[in-house]
């Protein structure tokens, strides 16, 4: 099981992305951070099981960073990386598109393998315990997917599409930068 939560003074649009978030990844459970320090999201995510927590937080009134934690007897531990979100694109922004909770999800990469697209789908997928697989594989075994690929300015973008008609329901984040080496 893993934990989402935002920073201590969340925006409407990073509730709104949690909360997307939390539709769009199976297994994920979505809180109110309110007042809670690292601590208490620590004591919150051994409540619900929790071995895992990603936090989303606030940059310039937007969301601006995605960190990843590792539950622990000492509280939560950083995991690399931290991910520094550029842009994003909500669900209610995609016309046509009715959001709905996603039941089976796996991640899909483009056929032209760009590392650092690799890299980061390799480290979703263990992660968030989600399969990654081709996009053929995908449309017959999963109803959507997690795709990781590169948009026109060379940024990493993180989409969710509905399959097997591979119809963009978002939420969709573009990164600006992927830190490897979080202080521990």
């Amino acid at each position: 099981m893993i934990l989402l939560t935002t920073s201590r003074r969340p925006t409407r649009r990073i509730r709104t992305f949690c909360h997307d978030l939390a539709r769009s990844i199976p297994n994920i459970v979505r809180i109110n951070r309110g007042k809670l320090g690292l601590d208490g999201v620590a004591e919150k995510a051994l409540e619900f099981n929790a071995d895992r927590v990603v936090i989303i937080d606030r940059w310039r009134g937007g969301p601006g960073k995605i960190e990843f934690f590792q539950t622990g007897p000492g509280g939560l531990f950083p995991v690399s990386p931290m991910m520094y979100i550029a842009g994003m694109r909500l669900q209610r922004e995609f016309e046509g598109t009715k959001a709905k909770p996603i039941q089976t999800l796996t991640i899909t990469t483009p056929l032209e393998k760009n590392p650092q697209v690799v890299k980061i789908a390799e480290f979703l997928s263990n992660f968030l315990d989600i399969p990654m697989l081709s996009m053929d594989e995908a449309t017959s075994r999963c109803s959507a997917a997690m795709h990781i690929s590169l948009d026109p300015s060379r940024r990493t973008q993180i989409t969710f599409m509905l399959l097997p008609d591979a119809v963009e329901v978002g939420p969709r984040v573009t990164l600006s930068r992927v830190v490897w080496e979080v202080e521990k």
